[in-house]
């Protein structure tokens, strides 16, 4: 079975998301625009091409695009 190279966790408790490239924590996003900048450091400059790609990132927990408080 294949991973997910991206992985965006659950809210945290005081807000933002945990961001997750190949296994490795890239960040605490706290808008989408945070993931692509993450992304981007990481080699991926069209970043915001995948982020509703499910076979490029996995949302955990709430609704995709949602960083607000748990």
């Amino acid at each position: 079975m294949r991973e997910t190279p991206i992985v965006i966790h659950r809210t945290a408790g005081t807000g933002g998301r945990r961001v997750a490239i190949r296994a490795r924590i890239a960040g605490l996003a706290h808008s989408d625009d945070d993931v692509i900048e993450f992304l981007r450091r990481a080699g991926l400059p069209d970043a915001g091409d995948v982020l509703d790609d499910p076979r490029w990132v996995e949302w955990q927990g709430g609704r995709p695009h949602e960083y607000g408080a748990a």
